[in-house]
């Protein structure tokens, strides 16, 4: 068995930001990689054509940021595989290495993998918060082909016959619109949304959620920080040719946008009649950032466009109840229904009745903390650029309690 001060679980962007902020504050650590190089998520679980959902400008990471040519532009997956490869350079990583298990042992944590144990006075787990896709239980009933995110690569894998995604977030309107782009019909149940526009007033809205504050919102800003991290992703793409890709630019593009999905019964898909309320809702929001981003705008940035306004989300007369999915005009159904962190080796009472982590803002217990979760600590602590000020707040913490030395 191995001793050592912290041992930090993940090298995608959350662990490779912890270990620069150790490396900071002199504290001997080393990073744990199941796969063979940092970041594997980012090339073996996203699919071929996707774009970061930010800026390249707002790569920005503790000691490093986008250095290159496009800061307007959105990198590739490769490209931010790339991006991180460089950003580990220095970084004290076992790449290989599958945790198995990790529970108490004495003052510390004893990290069980496959390739020996550590026993560590202090664990980080930053294996992000999309390790595996959420699947409602009506799936069990579905009589088609299923894929999820993570699996699909592009429209070539998918059999012939219509598609049915489920899901209109980011993820969800992305696929949507490609696999209708490809000659696949598509329908797209539609749950809880939120529209927003790439850019506005002539700048990126990354631009102006970075600068009116809102990105920097904090846990104890807000009312109830358990439904502000089930919020979902926004209506977006990685690209400026388009101001939305929306449901009023997919039912534009062909598609057939239902409700919630709300069963699978008997060989049929039933949808939820609340569309209507559910695109109204998501109206509602976006208007009231633009609104705020306009009060803004007007004392700090004069010289922005002009304030804009957006004809509302357009939603059936009469939208669908229900679909037959055995007649053989749908062949794939594709869960965009949202992703999950997969904390199945943590052998420790820190799980609510759900089975979901408990942590206030990372902390977990005495010397255990997570790092890249969805408003974890701040409404950006999931995005490249947020997790770098968690992770330096863990470092004090961390520094500060358990007194480590350097190596």
């Amino acid at each position: 068995m191995r001793h050592i001060p912290t041992l930090v679980i993940g090298a995608g962007q959350a662990g490779l930001a912890m270990s620069r902020c150790l490396r900071d504050r002199s504290v001997h650590h080393v990073v744990l990689e199941r796969g063979s190089s940092p970041a594997p998520a980012w090339v073996n679980e996203r699919w071929d054509s996707l774009r970061l959902l930010t800026p390249n400008w707002q790569s920005r990471l503790p000691g490093f940021a986008y250095g290159g040519p496009d800061p307007d532009g959105f990198m590739t997956m490769p490209e931010i595989a790339a991006f991180l490869s460089d950003y580990a350079q220095g970084a004290p990583l076992e790449t290989g290495t599958t945790v198995r298990s990790v529970r108490a042992e004495g003052r510390g944590y004893r990290v069980e993998t496959n390739r020996g144990d550590w026993l560590a006075q202090a664990v980080v787990m930053a294996t992000g918060a999309c390790r595996r896709a959420q699947v409602p239980a009506c799936a069990s009933a579905a009589p088609l082909a299923q894929i999820t995110p993570l699996d699909y690569k592009s429209p070539a894998q998918l059999g012939r016959g219509g598609v049915l995604v489920v899901g209109a977030s980011a993820t969800g309107i992305q696929l949507a619109a490609e696999i209708a782009a490809a000659g696949h019909e598509v329908m797209l149940a539609a749950g809880h949304h939120i529209r927003m526009p790439r850019h506005y007033r002539g700048r990126d809205i990354q631009w102006w959620m970075d600068r009116t504050g809102t990105n920097h919102v904090t846990t104890d800003q807000i009312d109830d920080v358990d439904r502000a991290r089930r919020v979902p992703s926004l209506q977006l793409t990685g690209s400026r040719a388009a101001q939305f890709t929306d449901l009023n630019a997919l039912q534009a593009q062909g598609i057939e946008i239902t409700g919630r999905l709300a069963d699978i019964r008997e060989g049929r898909a039933v949808f939820s009649g609340s569309l209507a309320n559910a695109c109204a809702l998501s109206d509602l929001k976006m208007n009231r950032l633009l609104r705020e981003i306009d009060a803004w705008a007007e004392i700090h940035a004069p010289d922005a466009g002009p304030p804009e306004s957006f004809a509302p989300t357009l939603t059936p007369s009469s939208p669908r109840l229900s679909a037959s999915l055995t007649d053989g005009r749908f062949r794939t159904i594709l869960w965009a229904t949202g992703y999950a962190p997969d904390f199945g080796w943590l052998d420790l009472p820190v799980f609510d009745r759900k089975g979901r982590l408990v942590h206030d803002d990372g902390h977990v217990a005495p010397g255990l903390y997570v790092l890249g979760l969805p408003f974890q600590r701040r409404r950006m602590s999931a995005l490249i650029d947020g997790v770098g000020a968690d992770a330096a707040e863990i470092a004090d913490h961390l520094t500060e309690t358990r007194l480590f030395r350097a190596a």
